[in-house]
């Protein structure tokens, strides 16, 4: 695979610089056009412009076809398999009851003057094994609970607990949006790992608690009648929040050693790789478990055992095999993002944009952080945004090193999170759940995704001045 990659990269241009252009903007117009006026899943989206791309470049037919399988099945292959097995630690976190012990254990200790900061600490561990729809689903009903128990305006409960949940979803893997930038981009995953929680923390600090403050002031609701069946008549001796899971919850120190696991295994490989030679054993040991996919797998069999403890072998079965069928949609996204960007490599639209961005001058991180920024605004996905830009800048990799590679994916994702507005999906549930009108919608949720997409680029661009 990786001679045909560099085969591809070292063939001469399949047409003029001017039509290469020409043809990476018709494709992605294209692909703006069908997914926001014709409502067409970005899946089929990314596969027609990704066509059209080739076609407009003057690849032949079956090359263009072939060029769009081959980037569709090596990105199915390194990204599809961790997306996957994301999906099925997640699902178990939710069935075994772990997330609730998280919530409850850490909203319990926290003061009224805490909780907002409490609820951002919930939002990111949740968010960190999550996709973002399954996280704020299960959110919905916490952050209604501890807005009427404690008597705290919902907005000022509830952003901080979604700046938490979308701050991981655009900066740190195992999310699909950042793991397919580090596919794409060739990153090391445990230094973009790392990176990301440094970026993460200070990013949901601002974009969280402290946005909640003003936020509360410009839109103050009551927390809507959803969900009340949650709140069990009498307190229970745990403090959950419902009845149904006291039983069979795990401990709050298990649940959260399960969730750090493979966090932990793959920083663990990204420092290996820094500070030990490599030919020690616990050099390869490391290595090895640090990898993503065995990292992930280890945190599922970990997770399998000591999540679902209460539930039974029946219970775990079914919890990680009804994981899968939701993803199916963002496994196809992503795969097509990955064709499409092995288009643009193949056509050297890629090497003519990377010649172009070195000449000038421009900060590689900026210019990342701009397209998908322009491309979030058209489309309102995140993921498309992160996986159109990854493509087009893919070939400016040979000229970083490592840390500033880790940095690039890192600047594409907070950009494909910025100002969420009615084109996102995410921006009508957020809505709909908290019951806002548009305009209080855009003052809350809009502006707080605005600060993490710009907050996560001042960090990322701070970080690039020390590494």
């Amino acid at each position: 695979m990786s001679t045909l990659l560099l085969a591809a990269d070292a063939a001469a241009p399949t047409a003029s610089g001017g039509r290469l252009v020409a043809a990476a903007l018709i494709g992605i117009a294209v692909l703006v056009v069908l997914i926001t006026r014709f409502k067409i899943h970005p899946f089929l989206g990314l596969t027609i412009g990704s066509l059209v791309v080739a076609g407009i470049a003057g690849m032949p037919l079956a090359d263009s076809v072939t060029s769009f399988t081959k980037g569709f099945g090596s990105t199915a292959a390194s990204v599809g398999t961790l997306i996957a097995l994301g999906a099925m630690f997640g699902k178990l976190l939710a069935d075994s009851g772990g997330a609730d012990r998280i919530v409850d254990t850490l909203v319990g200790r926290s003061s009224p003057r805490t909780l907002p900061w409490a609820m951002a600490a919930v939002g990111a561990l949740i968010g960190l094994p999550m996709f973002f729809e399954i996280g704020l689903v299960l959110l919905m009903p916490v952050i209604f609970l501890v807005a009427r128990r404690s008597g705290l305006s919902l907005i000022r409960v509830g952003i901080p607990a979604l700046a938490g949940l979308s701050a991981m979803h655009g900066l740190v893997p195992p999310h699909p949006g950042p793991l397919v930038a580090i596919d794409a981009l060739g990153a090391n995953l445990g230094i973009t790992l790392l990176f990301g929680v440094i970026v993460a923390v200070p990013t949901v600090a601002i974009a969280g608690p402290l946005f909640a403050r003003y936020a509360a002031r410009w839109v103050d609701v009551p927390p809507p009648a959803l969900f009340e069946s949650d709140e069990p008549d009498e307190p229970t001796s745990g403090g959950g929040t419902t009845t149904r899971t006291e039983v069979r919850r795990p401990m709050f120190a298990t649940t959260l050693a399960t969730v750090l696991l493979p966090v932990v295994l793959m920083m663990g490989k990204a420092l290996a790789d820094i500070f030990l030679p490599g030919d020690t054993p616990i050099r390869g040991v490391l290595d090895f478990v640090g990898t993503p996919l065995i990292a992930l797998l280890l945190a599922v069999l970990v997770g399998m055992v000591t999540l679902g403890r209460g539930m039974g072998l029946a219970g775990v079965g079914r919890s990680v095999e009804t994981a899968l069928p939701p993803i199916a949609g963002i496994l196809l996204i992503v795969s097509a993002g990955g064709g499409f960007k092995q288009v643009l490599v193949d056509t050297q639209i890629g090497g003519l944009i990377a010649g172009w961005v070195a000449g000038s001058g421009v900060s590689v991180l900026l210019l990342a952080w701009g397209v998908a920024v322009l491309i979030r605004l058209a489309t309102g996905s995140a993921t498309v945004a992160t996986v159109t830009a990854s493509g087009i800048l893919a070939p400016l990799v040979s000229t970083l090193d490592p840390a500033t590679t880790s940095l690039l994916v890192l600047a594409i994702g907070a950009g494909s999170v910025f100002f969420s507005h009615v084109n996102d999906a995410g921006f009508w549930l957020v809505k709909e759940y908290f019951g806002l009108t548009v305009g209080q919608n855009l003052k809350t949720w809009s502006v707080m995704e605005t600060l993490i997409s710009v907050a996560g680029l001042v960090f990322v661009l701070l970080l690039g001045l020390i590494v």
